[in-house]
This record gives C-alpha cells, structure tokens and sequence, in this order.
C-alpha cells in the first residue's frame, strides 16, 4: 500500500512518480545588476529528486518508476516538497517513508543563487538483506551574480547514512563531502582540476580492476575509466563519476560469507554489488527552450567553460546491481541540481 501526501504547493492528479513543475516564487525576479560592468545577469534554476527508481528482472519483473519526484526548472525560482508512505515493490524492496524537496532563490548575504535539491527515505529493506533507518542525498549550488558566476560552487552538507546494515551487521562509511574539492578558478569547469581527476581515476582503477566485480558493474566501471580518459580531447557534453565515500567498514563481515570491499563498493556473493555515495560530475547542453547564451570569453588558460554548457551534480547514494536471490538494477536516493547564468 502506498499513501501520498502532497505538501507545499498544488499537485495534479498523478501518480507518485509524476513530476509538479508549479512553484511559489521565492523572489519576484532573479535578475540582477553588476555595477562594475552594468551588466543584468539572470540565471535559471534546475533542480530535481527522487527516493528510488531501477528494475527488477527476478523474482519478478517490474519497472520501478521514480518514487517521489520533483523537478524545478524556470527562472522564478520557489519550492517543491513530495512525500510518500509505506512503500513496497511486492515485499522485495520496502521503504516507510520518502520526502524529496527542491528549491531555488537568492542569496542576499552571498549575492548569488542557490540551488537546492534533497532525497530522504526512510526505512529501507531490501530482500532482507541491506536495511538503513535513513538515507539522505543533498546537493546545493552557488552562482554568483557576477562575471565568475557560470560555474557554481557545490556543497553535499546534509548527505548521510544512518543505522546502515547488511545482514543485521552495522555498516559504517565514511563520508569525504569536499571531494570535489573548491570552486575552480576562473570559471573554469570541474572538470579540469587535474587533482580532483587523478584522484578520481585512481579510485575507479581500484574498482575496475579489483577481480571479484559482477560482469555488469566491471562493465560499468570500465566505461567510467574511458569517459575519464578521454575527457582531454572531448568537447560539448561530458562527465566522470566520483564517490562521496572515503571507505566502508562492516562489522564483523568474517560472519557474512562471498563478502568484498573495494573502495565505495561493497560485493555480496549471493546479492550483488551496491556503489555507496556516488556522484556524477558532468557539463550538458542548456535546454532549447531556456538555453542561455554569451559571448565566448576568452580562454582561461585554454580550459573556458562553452557558453552553451551547463554543470551538473548528481548524487546517488545506492547504486545497487543485484544477483541471485533477486536480479535487477536499484537506486536510492537521487538528488541533482543544475542552473545556467546569462549572459
């Protein structure tokens, strides 16, 4: 059985995997002047989340829609909250409650806009197997209202694990929530701190090359070793996948048999393979019908941002490719913001 609650704004009649794009503005315009330069930038928010969403091949076959979604996306700003009780996917995979909010406004104290976007579910059961008390991904932007503010500055305050257990033995991981490291200078892109690139690929090395991966996440991880490599002579849209997770410690895991730990990831035998903490780091293309675009600077050290690209952040803090007793594909708690400055 699943009950809704619809909070903070008006929804139309849909299921709990629809999407609400009615706000109430938290500012009445978001354009604002610099007056060094007398310039008016404006800035779109995007924002969106949701509790759970995958597949499940056996026992059953069911597409798992996303549970609790919301998205904001216009120039407004405003708020956004979704909640959901007692859900079950037919007793496999069972959470008692999911909250998501989204929510874009200035910053007066910052002279920037703020992005935020949040997942939380509680109760989690999955299989009987891996179970939290609460999960939550939060990610929040910064621009600033400036010639500097094309690239955000990104912050995961917030973002936690509580009472995690796998096989009723308690999980502690360790979280890193500056692993993006500071805002680039410049407005250069995330995407070229050399640092926060050799860091990453040593992690995703580790992963790829471990030898006790299922064949589907080796895969994946693989793909995610060639997307790093070949970010140098890539232009347009592009991203890398980085993790939250400094390390994972299981309590007593000599009690639990086909048991592996390699970095953020966690490899049961006779469940499958579950990435903690993940976040994908990435440059997209601005929507057509919102799409903001300036003049082409000049380069900043040859790395500028293209002015029809727009940074994203997405934290997913199970990532789960299960086998055995159960087949499929499961995520928990997404959350993802975005946003573009013009000019």
């Amino acid at each position: 059985m699943s009950v809704e609650l619809r909070l903070n704004c008006n929804f139309s009649n849909s299921s709990h995997s629809g999407v609400n794009n009615m706000a109430t503005p938290s500012v009445t315009s978001n354009a604002a002047k610099n007056t060094t330069n007398n310039v008016i930038y404006t800035h779109q928010f995007h924002a969106e989340a949701h509790v759970l969403s995958g597949e499940l091949k056996t026992p059953i076959e069911q597409r798992i829609e996303k549970h609790a979604r919301v998205a904001l996306k216009n120039e407004r700003g405003g708020h956004l909250t979704r909640f959901l009780e007692d859900v079950s996917i037919e007793g496999l995979v069972y959470f008692r409650n999911g909250f998501t909010r989204v929510s874009g406004g200035e910053s007066l104290k910052h002279k920037a806009w703020v992005t935020l976007s949040t997942s939380v579910m509680e109760g989690l059961n999955v299989f009987e197997i891996l179970t939290a008390d609460r999960v939550v991904s939060q990610v929040s932007t910064e621009h600033t209202r400036d010639e500097h503010g094309h690239v955000p500055r990104v912050t995961f305050l917030g973002t936690q694990f509580v009472n995690l257990r796998l096989c009723g033995f308690p999980i502690t991981v360790t979280l890193d929530l500056n692993v993006c490291g500071d805002k680039p200078t410049g407005d250069q892109s995330y995407l070229t701190n050399m640092d926060f690139l050799r860091d990453t690929r040593k992690r995703v090395d580790r992963i790829a090359n471990c030898g006790f991966l299922p064949e589907a996440v080796k895969k994946q991880y693989d793909n995610r070793l060639g997307e790093i490599d070949r970010l140098p002579n890539r232009e347009g849209e592009k991203k890398i996948t980085c993790s939250l997770v400094k390390s994972i410690k299981v309590e007593h895991e000599k009690q639990i048999p086909g048991l592996e730990i390699i970095e953020n990831v966690l490899v049961l035998r006779d469940f499958g393979a579950v990435s903690f903490g993940e976040v994908e780091v990435g440059l997209e293309a601005a929507t057509a019908a919102n799409e903001f675009r300036r003049p082409n600077p000049e380069p900043h050290n040859g790395h500028h941002q293209p002015s029809s690209m727009s940074n994203y952040f997405e934290v997913t803090m199970l990532n789960m490719e299960l086998g055995c007793v159960g087949s499929g594909s499961v995520k928990v708690g997404q959350s993802k913001t975005n946003g573009q400055t013009s000019p």
